[in-house]
């Protein structure tokens, strides 16, 4: 991990996630990408105007100030900070930056525990998840240590989730992080039986890793729903951390076949990471 991107609006949300990958970026001797939308009119980027010029320069020097302040904090020194400032049009743009620069990982901060809507509709943090092609980590509060020892995987183990599942796992190796894999088995028309269960996990690993060896590390929870049975699972654990495959612009609407996935990310007091299907 060499080049991380943090998208900061210099609230107190932005600044657990900046906190989190300054540890990040010690742990691994990375460069903090640390990139602030700065949300202007077409208008006033376009217009001959001179007054609108002047406006124009006068919002990027204030926020380029803001941004200088915001960045003098006591645990990014020694940290090679790269300060970006981009005009606002879509969030996809955190993924062209992320591009351009070969980053690793986006970490961004989000918004309370209790369902919050904010988080996955229609929020900033939503859009660069469903956008990004790298892997987002997000944080709620400061982290304390960012080892992640224990790691909660969740899917449904469903073919289109193989890609997803090597970029974490091949993350997670480099980290020595212990994976448990987790299907949540729900009741009335989703139920599915042992059986059933185990034929299509077998078929995930033999199509993943060509061997079946990680079965013994997938545990079967029967839940009323899968976020609770995420949840649910991971305190059990201990986990430090939750990792969920995302479609993309489809959200995770077809998370485990159809069911909520936001709500796992919307109400999990850990940090949750996405990895694009």
């Amino acid at each position: 991990m060499k080049k991380i991107i943090v998208p900061v609006d210099f609230s107190e949300h932005s600044e657990y996630a900046l906190k989190t990958a300054a540890k990040l970026a010690k742990k691994n001797d990375a460069e903090l990408l640390v990139l602030h939308m700065l949300e202007m009119s077409d208008l006033m980027l376009t217009s001959s105007d001179e007054l609108q010029s002047q406006k124009t320069v006068f919002f990027f020097k204030l926020a380029e100030q803001k941004f200088e302040d915001f960045l003098e904090k006591d645990y990014l020194k020694d940290i090679k900070v790269t300060p970006i400032v981009k005009h606002f049009k879509v969030f996809s743009e955190v993924d062209d930056v992320a591009k351009k620069h070969d980053a690793d990982l986006i970490v961004m901060g989000s918004h309370g525990t209790s369902g919050v809507m904010e988080f996955f509709v229609g929020s900033n943090t939503e859009r660069v998840v469903r956008n990004a092609e790298i892997p987002v980590l997000v944080v709620k509060n400061t982290i304390t240590q960012i080892n992640f020892d224990v790691v909660t995987f969740a899917c449904d183990f469903s073919e289109e989730c193989i890609d997803a599942y090597k970029k974490a796992i091949d993350m997670f190796s480099k980290t020595g992080s212990k994976v448990y894999f987790v299907y949540v088995n729900l009741p009335n028309d989703r139920f599915k039986s042992s059986q059933e269960m185990e034929k299509r996990v077998f078929n995930f690993f033999t199509q993943a890793e060509g061997n079946i060896d990680k079965m013994e590390d997938v545990h079967y929870v029967s839940d009323y729903t899968v976020e609770d049975g995420i949840l649910n699972f991971s305190n059990k654990i201990g986990a430090d951390l939750i990792a969920i495959p995302t479609h993309g612009k489809k959200g995770l609407a077809h998370f485990f076949e159809g069911s909520i996935g936001e709500d796992v990310a919307n109400h999990a007091t850990l940090p949750v990471i996405t990895f694009k299907i």
